[in-house]
Order: C-alpha cells, then structure tokens, then sequence
C-alpha cells in the first residue's frame, strides 16, 4: 500500500521504516528540507538503536524522503506524526497537526485514511474530520482513524515489530480494515474502538506507567526509614501477576517526551472536565521532587554544595536514546548550579543534545573517567550499561572523595562500601 507519513520526528520516522520493513510504499514528508536531505544520505537525526539501518536498507527503494506533499495523491493512507508540544497547563498544542490537515486538503480528491499517530487530546479526531470538511474535502473522501503508538525510546524497532497490542480507533469498517492491512504481518491483539477510546488509551496508558514509577520511589522513600532494600520489595510485589515487574524501578525519576506530557494532558482533561484528579496530581508531584530528593542525598554525604565539583553520569533520560526532554538530569544539575557546586558532565550519545540545553558553565567531559577526575562526588542519572561496567576501583581514585550518589541503583551497595565508596542509591 502507498503511505504518506507527515512528520519525521522519532514516531513519523520509526513508524515509516517500519511500514516500509512491511513491504508498504513510504513516503516520509517534513517541512524541515535540512532534515530531509540528511535522511536522504541515510543519517539519522537521533540516536535509536537500529534505525538508521533499516533506514539505508530501504532508502531509494520503497522508503523515500520529501519536502513536498504530492505523495498523497496517490497516497491510500496519509499518517499525522507531528509534534504536539504541551502548554504551561498541560493541554497539547495541535497548530502542527491542523497544519498538516490544512496542507493535505488539496489533494483530497479521492477517498484516503487519514490516520492521527501523533499523540493527541480525547476529541481530535472530530476537529480533524471538522477541518477536512470546513476546507471543502466531501465527507464520502475520507476517515480519521486514531491510532496511537506505544514506542519506547531506545527499543523503538522491537516495539515496532513486537507490540503488546495495536489499537485502531474508528466507526469506519472501511477505514479500520485499511489500518489493519498496514500491520498485517504484526503478530499481537488488535483492539478496534471508537475514536475517542483509542486518542484515551494513549493517555491512560503513559498515566498508569507514570503512576506506578512515582509509587515505587515514594516507596522507596519509605523503604529508607525502615532500612529496607526496595530492589527486593520490587521483585517481591512484581511477581504478583495483578502487578507485573515492569515499571517498578526506583530511582530519579521518569522523564522523556511521553510520560510527563501525557500525564500533565490527562490531568489537563481532567480539570477541563470538571473532575480534579488528586492521584495524577499526585503522580506529577512525586516525580517532580525526586531530582531534589537525589541533591538531597548528596548534601547528606559531602555537606555545603558551594564550591564542590560534581560529576553527573548521564543526561539523557533514559539509556539508548540521546533524548533529554524532561530529563531529571537536566533538574539536578540545575539544582547543583543553583547551590554554586561545579558540575563536570558526561553521556555515551546525549552530549550533543546537552550543548544545547545545559548552561554554558556545565563542564562536558569527553568521557565518563574525565568527568569523574578531581571531582568531590558523583551523581549517576542514567542507567547505561558502559557505567554498570566502570572500572569502580579506577573511579575511586580519580575522585577527590569516594562519594557516590546513584540515582539509577546500577551499583551494589555492599560493594561499594567494602572497596570505601560512601555510597547512597534510592531506597537501598
């Protein structure tokens, strides 16, 4: 099938190498004609494990990349993969998906899906459909299908290929059994709703991971009191089938481009609706402390911050990914900078990003071992594996103090303590 997906941002770009992966006719369209003539070298403009391969692998055959919408006239599906950034209120600015659907109307002279991939407020398909009709399009020409994605950053491609479940929002039997053919070969439960169900799901969804991360480290918080390892805790409630182990890793706090804005959208939805959601207030509240909680831990071990030099590993905010957006990293070094503490950093892929967004007096180190030299602590904010695998005793002598603050748990505290590490992680 030809497919248009408009936007090549990290949910346009993976979906359109995975339908092209799918044998699908894709073409990927960005206003953004710098970003397009590196995809057409094949470069891509973030950093996620094997994308840039598939990529190359179907760059000039039946992957293309363009600055131009002509695609969608022979185009069965169209997918909307803009940018939907939040407001100070949490609601979603949707000026770049009405953008898209104002730019596709000329071309809209035969009957073709138009599928919302882009996460969205619980109505936008209506405002879409209102759009398309407002612009002249005839009704009988088009279907608006909501159907989220549920991609996590540095495992983008296996989820692609290996969903838990695709949802396809529509009361179209024609537009859904079109959907459905895009993911044919997609093994996994198909859940067919309305519209509204489906833009919901998304929201419900990064809400409900959201709430069980911030539990975990309120937990954690608790666990410290009582001189309780929550590692153990974790395992001990993860086997609990009601619950499952995923999510329920204590540490700094969640971030990324997902779970804050939508947890903030849902909360906004909530207000709008009249109902005051005291729990995802809640949830918000929890995460929002916990890069205090990690200065906090630090002050602890070492004292007055002013004037100390503080190694932080990691930025992104997660590994495998050089996304920093909402990274509680970003909130830590803010902190140490706001007590007059120096601050040496370093991240495997992140660093570029990090140029852009920390302040011009964060140190960037070229690596992990020069960040950590001369420094009087070290926080750790992303659990990549090349830090779980550092040379401990190396970083011990590179430091000024053996003082270690791990916001990720990768280390074990009776190790570090026996090699003379004063170490604290999070609940432990």
């Amino acid at each position: 099938m030809k497919i248009t997906v408009i936007g090549t941002g990290y949910v346009g770009l993976t979906s359109g190498v995975m339908f092209a992966e799918l044998n699908h006719e894709v073409t990927c369209v960005d206003k953004d004609e710098n970003k397009i003539k590196s995809l057409l070298y094949g470069k891509v403009p973030f950093f996620e494990p094997g994308l840039d391969g598939l990529v190359q692998k179907h760059l000039a055959k039946n992957l293309k990349f363009t600055a131009s919408l002509s695609s969608v006239v022979t185009s069965k599906a169209i997918m909307i993969a803009v940018g939907t950034p939040p407001a100070e209120d949490g609601s979603l600015d949707l000026k770049f998906v009405l953008e898209a659907v104002n730019q596709i109307i000329p071309y809209m002279e035969r009957y073709k899906v138009i599928i919302m991939k882009s996460t969205v407020p619980v109505g936008t398909s209506k405002i879409i459909e209102k759009c398309l009709l407002n612009g002249g399009v005839k009704r009988k020409n088009f279907d608006v299908v909501a159907n989220p994605e549920f991609l996590r950053e540095g495992s983008a491609i296996l989820d692609s290929f290996h969903p838990d479940r695709i949802v396809i929002g529509s009361n179209s039997q024609q537009a859904i059994d079109i959907t459905r053919s895009l993911y044919q070969y997609i093994e996994c439960p198909v859940l067919i709703t309305s519209n509204e169900a489906a833009e919901m799901i998304k929201y419900a969804s990064n809400a409900f991971l959201a709430a069980k991360i911030s539990f975990v480290n309120e937990l954690a918080g608790i666990c410290e009191q009582y001189q309780v390892d929550i590692n153990e805790v974790a395992r001990g409630i993860g086997y609990d089938s009601r619950i499952g182990p995923h999510f329920l890793k204590a540490g700094a706090g969640y971030g990324g481009s997902c779970l804050p804005k939508d947890l903030r959208g849902l909360l906004h939805l909530a207000d709008k609706a009249g109902k005051k959601s005291r729990l995802l207030k809640a949830v918000d509240e929890v995460n929002a402390n916990q890069p205090s909680t990690i200065v906090e831990k630090l002050e602890k071990l070492l004292g007055p911050l002013q004037d100390k030099k503080i190694a932080v590993w990691g930025l992104a905010f997660k590994p495998n990914t050089d996304d920093m957006r909402f990274a509680p990293a970003i909130s830590v070094i803010e902190i140490l900078l706001q007590k007059q503490a120096l601050v040496s950093a370093f991240d495997p892929v992140a660093m570029e990003n990090a140029r852009r967004l920390l302040p011009p007096a964060v140190t960037m180190a070229v690596n992990m071992y020069e960040a950590a030299r001369g420094c009087d602590a070290l926080v750790i904010m992303t659990e990549w594996d090349l830090f779980a695998s550092a040379n401990i005793k190396k970083l011990k002598e590179l430091l000024k103090k053996p003082i270690v603050v791990d916001g990720r748990n990768i280390f074990s505290p009776a190790e570090m303590k026996f090699i003379g590490f004063k170490y604290l992680g999070v609940g432990r």
